[in-house]
């Protein structure tokens, strides 16, 4: 059994920056992919970020260049330091980890809300 916390949203000023975690517990799969995504009132959840656990990354057009994604392996967490934050960025952000090899088995945590002021 995964379980996925999030941590580390809250309220900020836009051209400000957070850092949000992911605590993982439990066994993940060792080739794994675990990432950000989001959801905002009225819209699809979309990617944000991933970074498998060879360290591999991928970014959202939106994010990139503003956003990094890591990963400590030996704490089981992740990562997402968010700068130059926008209005458009107020969102719920949700942690996942999803397995590589098929089939495929997702889990997603709880989510946390950033909330960017402008």
């Amino acid at each position: 059994q995964v379980q996925l916390v999030e941590s580390g949203g809250g309220l900020v000023q836009a051209g400000g920056s957070l850092r949000l975690s992911c605590a993982a517990s439990g066994s993940i799969f060792s080739a794994n992919v675990m990432g950000w995504y989001r959801q905002a009132p009225g819209k699809q959840r979309e990617m944000v970020a991933t970074i498998s656990s060879g360290g591999n990354t991928n970014y959202a057009d939106s994010v990139k260049g503003r956003f990094s994604i890591s990963r400590d392996n030996a704490k089981n967490t992740m990562y997402l330091q968010m700068s130059s934050l926008k209005p458009e960025d107020t969102a719920i952000y949700y942690c996942n980890v999803r397995r590589i090899a098929l089939p495929t088995i997702i889990y997603w945590g709880q989510g946390t809300q950033v909330t960017v002021s402008s």
